[in-house]
């Protein structure tokens, strides 16, 4: 979940994976490169699954496609760990998916992760919330 990719002007960075492979990760990651999307959620329990530090300001990491390809580099310009139902409408905004609502938000961010992790996310489910900016 979280690859080591060696960079040839960074060195070796993390990597960041972007919904799950085939047309989602295509569509976010092409967000990202056009600067629409500016910042992603995680669930907190996936970090200490992969025994991985939550990411820093200033952190730089490999924006990957299907093929575990660097696209190029995003820079990490905030992180905050709140409940999943305290993500705020501006940071969901943010994320450049043209959700309607906040709940609109939920719902998808819930189908996601129950699709992809088999996980029913709480109410009260610790989300990492990343702000970034490409940097190709």
């Amino acid at each position: 979940m979280f690859p080591r990719i060696d960079v040839p002007s960074h060195g070796e960075l993390r990597g960041l994976e972007l919904g799950d492979p085939g047309q989602l990760r295509q569509e976010l990651t092409a967000l990202v490169v056009a600067g629409t999307k500016t910042a992603t959620a995680g669930r907190l329990s996936e970090y200490g699954d992969e025994d991985e530090p939550l990411e820093h300001v200033g952190e730089r990491l490999a924006l990957l496609d299907d093929d575990g390809r660097p696209m190029g580099t995003v820079v990490v310009t905030a992180v905050e760990v709140v409940p999943f139902t305290e993500v705020t409408w501006s940071f969901a905004q943010a994320e450049g998916e043209g959700f309607t609502d906040i709940e609109d938000w939920r719902v998808r961010h819930r189908r996601f992760w129950l699709r992809t992790e088999g996980v029913d996310v709480a109410d009260d489910e610790p989300i990492v919330m990343l702000c970034l900016r490409y940097d190709a």
